[in-house]
């Protein structure tokens, strides 16, 4: 998944924008060297974690950021405070009927020395307490 991807993803659910992301692992591929014009994002740039009114232009890392690929993650709603894991470059954006409980439970295990305890805790529709 690429970090420009978050500038178009909302919740599913309560439709906040823009949504927490936490990288677990990254693959760093060549910088983009081509681009005509930056910022590429619109409004929020993932990478920096600002909005894009926030930034000029100088300050956008734009050819670093396009070469990247996130390939184990979390999105996180901070509104609704569901989460939702990115695997194998993947986001798994369901609603809650169509999530795996084991599946997802056994990410939060796997990866629990990489995600934030409220996460852990008390993420929706499934965490580590319930």
């Amino acid at each position: 998944m690429k970090y420009r991807l978050m500038d178009l993803l909302a919740c599913p659910i309560c439709k906040k924008f823009p949504l927490e992301l936490i990288v677990i692992e990254r693959s760093d591929g060549k910088p983009k060297d081509d681009l005509k014009e930056k910022p590429v994002c619109e409004l929020w740039c993932s990478f920096l974690g600002r909005q894009i009114k926030d930034l000029n232009e100088k300050d956008t890392p734009c050819e670093d950021c396009l070469g990247k690929e996130i390939v184990t993650g979390v999105i996180f709603c901070n509104q609704c405070g569901r989460w939702y894991p990115v695997i194998d470059e993947i986001p798994r954006m369901l609603p809650d009927n169509y999530r795996d409980r084991d599946s997802e439970v056994g990410f939060l295990k796997k990866y629990r020395d990489y995600i934030p305890e409220h996460i852990l805790k008390s993420g929706k529709p499934f965490n580590l307490a319930s």
